[in-house]
């Protein structure tokens, strides 16, 4: 067992440990409240994995508190997903890569998070998707891993301590606070 594999079992599984009360009580709503034109809880899709191949992805069909992703941590402990690697594709998205991309991404195991999901929101022109995964499949490590986890954790926890400093307050671009019958000659 490698050393990255090992960080994916004892940090999946604890993390999933965690989560599984938040999970089921989200799988217990979605259940008696389906979103509109959807049935069940979980959404099941086919995606390819290391050494191209197929698993079936089940995750929770909600994208609040990213629950979708964490729902997602038991493939990770039987070593279809990894917490770290790149997005996991479908088999028609592998197919319109091309031999070389393909290679080198059926050469790790897809992740939950990945460099080119922390880099995503910097607006860097080098700062591709396919590149930022690639690059990810040249250079992968555990220290590399470690530091894709921490600014995956820190993304959402700065976003929720911005909102307990600042609790309801809005944004200018949030609404229109103008009254009534303003106007900018006044």
């Amino acid at each position: 067992m490698t050393a990255k594999r090992t960080l994916d079992v004892v940090l999946g599984s604890s993390l999933l440990l965690l989560a599984a009360p938040a999970l089921a009580l989200a799988a217990l709503v979605l259940a008696l409240q389906p979103p509109p034109g959807r049935s069940g809880v979980l959404r099941r899709e086919t995606r390819i994995g290391l050494r191209g191949r197929s698993f079936e992805l089940r995750s929770l069909r909600t994208r609040r508190f990213r629950l979708d992703l964490l729902s997602r941590l038991p493939h990770v402990v039987r070593g279809d997903l990894s917490l770290v690697g790149p997005a996991p594709l479908t088999p028609e998205e592998t197919a319109r890569l091309g031999p070389a991309p393909a290679r080198w991404r059926h050469s790790v195991r897809p992740g939950l998070t990945g460099l080119a999901q922390v880099r995503a929101r910097s607006g860097m022109p080098w700062d591709e998707p396919a590149l930022l995964d690639a690059h990810y499949a040249e250079h992968h490590g555990t220290g590399l891993d470690l530091v894709i986890l921490a600014r995956s954790a820190h993304i959402p926890l700065r976003a929720a301590v911005r909102g307990l400093r600042h609790p309801g307050k809005a944004r200018p671009s949030d609404t229109d606070h103008r009254l009534p019958g303003y106007s900018v000659a006044e």
